[in-house]
């Protein structure tokens, strides 16, 4: 992240010696992954698949640290295709939109799967290699990584049952005869842990006789069989391929679910890791500045667990974030979300949290098992439901189901309160965006959080799915006199939250790794202390989750007395020895220096 990546060729580098740590890590990971296989092969072929002739590679690991990011990066988070005009390329609008709307805003820009692809609006690839001609081409992305530090998708699960590979694998074309999963039907598949309720296995015709595939998300996106080590080698080629157009974020989409055998949960296995710590290994040796990030909508340990020991994943997504925030918008009250925050540690030296309200799924209910109580997550469901939001299960092991996500624009999820308030919609819905500002880690904003957009009901209908409700495509004309329009919602938003990205980017208060505490003035305000790396800047961002105004004395926060402290949103002296109050959704970023 920080500045945009040079697209040049690196000369190649021969340093044996120098590189003999690599061999041997690389040799110990296979070893963990492949037991049986000759891993002095294997660590030749993922170096040569990694590192094809004619790239360098780093003489020593890039060691962890805090220098990767700063507190100027924030990510968008968009479809190739989320505006579109009918006459020009999708990724053309897009790359006009980023630069008129985002630049000097955020770093980086997330561009979901923008790869040929036959369902789940890009999750079922057909063809890693290509850009969805749909979208543009390789041209148009390398143009976006030019100008934002660019994030990709690596599906790496799972393949599209109509792309080549599986249609190779059908016909018994090797290698890719043993490139995906399978199970028999009378295996113990009781344990498996899935995000859906669909069969988990699909009845196939092949050259080799029928057979069963494992398919963990959907019928059309059949599981790769990492236990052939020709699959990791496939992918790590595809990773190089990636990295030499430009993308230097690397999201490891459903990453959890790799590696699996029958009679196992077939969710975080040994192998798992092992197979991220190995593509850290990679990127740590690798010339470009390359960042993992790893897809885990689980609960917090589990998340957790892929930082590994600051050897795994640079970034994990904060799952719990999204219904935590909600519920604290909707009723009023940050306890549950206060606790949580206490409870999470500091990233490691060399890793960061990546913070968002809202994506392209759905407001994942698994990571707050055991954090909201069921009567709490029941009222939000009920709530959103009014507010115009769906919701969709997920199968449990032994039967049954239980919430997975709930289905809503993260705006319109804000429509109304447990209490019934219905009135400032727009001012709580830019303090659950500025919480997410304010928070150690790496803020993250779906385009339809700068958009306002509503829930898309006429797209569920449309394509018979409830995450169609939040993957609206903006006819870029309409999306344009929106924002010429001062008076709409859309541009309301989109200037604020502007405003207020660009205030965060000058505080090295809010650093991604800067100190963080959690205050408890009064339970309708969220009050987090951030503290420079340096120790120069303390910023106390204050949030106001209600339609209450609030007031408490500047005492309860401890501002040292003989500093000068001002309100960064308003402008407002703060006195040390007064009171501070708070309009219904106020938030307030006091900070030390200006």
């Amino acid at each position: 992240m920080g500045q945009p990546p040079r697209h040049r060729r690196t000369r190649a580098i021969d340093r044996p010696a120098g590189h003999a740590p690599l061999q041997t890590h690389l040799r110990d990971l296979l070893q963990q992954i492949y037991p049986a296989r000759d891993t002095e092969d294997l660590a030749r072929a993922v170096i040569a698949a990694f590192w094809p002739e004619g790239r360098g590679r780093r003489q020593r690991p890039r060691r962890p640290s805090n220098n990767l990011w700063s507190e100027r990066d924030a990510i968008v988070i968009t479809y190739g295709n989320s505006i579109e005009d009918g006459a020009h390329k999708p990724l053309d609008l897009l790359h006009d939109f980023l630069l008129r709307e985002m630049t000097g805003v955020v770093d980086g820009v997330h561009v979901l799967p923008f790869f040929p692809y036959t369902s789940d609006d890009g999750f079922a690839v057909t063809d890693y290699r290509k850009v969805d001609p749909a979208l543009g081409d390789w041209a148009d992305i390398r143009r976006i990584g030019a100008a934002f530090s660019l994030m990709s998708d690596m599906v790496l699960n799972h393949v599209s049952s109509q792309g080549a590979w599986f249609t190779a694998y059908r016909q018994g074309q090797p290698p890719y005869d043993r490139f995906f999963m399978e199970a028999l039907p009378e295996d113990d598949l009781s344990a498996v842990v899935r995000p859906r309720t669909s069969p988990l296995l699909r009845a196939v015709t092949t050259a080799m006789g029928p057979r069963h595939v494992w398919c963990t998300f959907s019928h059309d996106q059949v599981d790769l069989d990492f236990r052939n080590p020709e699959v990791l080698l496939e992918i790590l080629r595809i990773l190089r391929l990636h990295i030499d157009e430009g993308v230097r974020i690397i999201r490891l989409d459903a990453v959890a679910f790799l590696w699996k055998a029958p009679g196992t949960p077939s969710i975080h296995m040994p192998q798992t890791h092992a197979i991220v710590k190995l593509m850290r290994l990679l990127a740590d040796y690798a010339t470009e500045k390359v960042i993992l990030l790893t897809e885990t909508n689980v609960p917090k340990a589990e998340n957790l667990s892929y930082f590994g020991r600051r050897d795994e994943a640079h970034m994990v997504y904060q799952f719990p974030l999204p219904p935590l925030v909600l519920h604290a918008m909707l009723s009023g009250n940050v306890r549950h979300l206060r606790r949580w925050l206490r409870a999470m540690p500091p990233a490691p030296l060399g890793c960061a949290y990546f913070n968002f309200t809202a994506s392209h799924d759905g407001i994942g209910m698994r990571p707050v098992e055991g954090i909201l109580p069921p009567e709490e997550i029941a009222a939000m469901i009920d709530c959103v439901r009014g507010n115009g939001g769906l919701v969709s299960m997920r199968a449990l092991p032994g039967g049954g189901e239980a919430p997975y996500e709930i289905n809503c624009s993260y705006f319109d999820a804000m429509g109304r309160t447990f209490a019934g308030e219905e009135g400032d919609k727009v001012a709580r819905f830019l303090c659950s965006q500025t919480i997410v500002m304010s928070l150690e880690g790496i803020p993250a904003f779906y385009i339809h959080s700068f958009t306002a957009t509503e829930n898309d009901h006429e797209a569920v209908a449309r394509r018979g799915m409830n995450r169609a409700i939040n993957r609206h495509r903006w006819n870029y004309p309409e999306l344009r006199a929106r924002l010429d329009d001062p008076s709409s919602a859309t541009a309301r938003v989109m200037a604020e939250m502007k405003r207020r990205l660009r205030i965060r980017a000058r505080q090295s208060g809010f650093h991604p790794n800067a100190t963080q505490l959690t205050l408890a003035p009064d339970d309708r305000l969220l009050c987090i202390w951030r503290q420079s790396l340096d120790r120069a800047q303390s910023i106390f961002a204050l949030h106001n989750v209600s339609a209450e105004t609030v007031v408490i004395d500047a005492f309860a926060l401890n501002l040292i007395a003989d500093e000068d402290w001002h309100d960064l949103l308003s402008g407002e002296a703060i006195d040390p020895d007064g009171t501070i109050a708070f309009a219904p959704y106020q938030c307030r970023w006091l900070s030390n220096t200006l």
